[in-house]
């Protein structure tokens, strides 16, 4: 499940909206909501691509994509 408020903590430290990083993924703004907001999976390729966006750890990674 995804840590909702750690991804969009990320959005805004990086300056970027939801429709920018949507735009980026080459998905609908409104897929990336849903992803978001767990009602749709976030598929490898687009945590990858996020991954590289953010500059994350590991560590982070587990805790924003695979919170429980």
């Amino acid at each position: 499940m995804t840590n909702t408020n750690k991804l969009k903590a990320l959005f805004v430290e990086f300056g970027l909206t939801q429709v920018e990083v949507a735009e980026q993924l080459h998905i609908t703004p409104q897929s990336l909501n849903e992803k978001i907001n767990n009602k749709r999976e976030f598929w490898a390729s687009e945590i990858k691509y996020l991954i590289s966006l953010f500059h994350l750890s590991p560590e982070r990674v587990v805790e924003i994509f695979f919170a429980v």
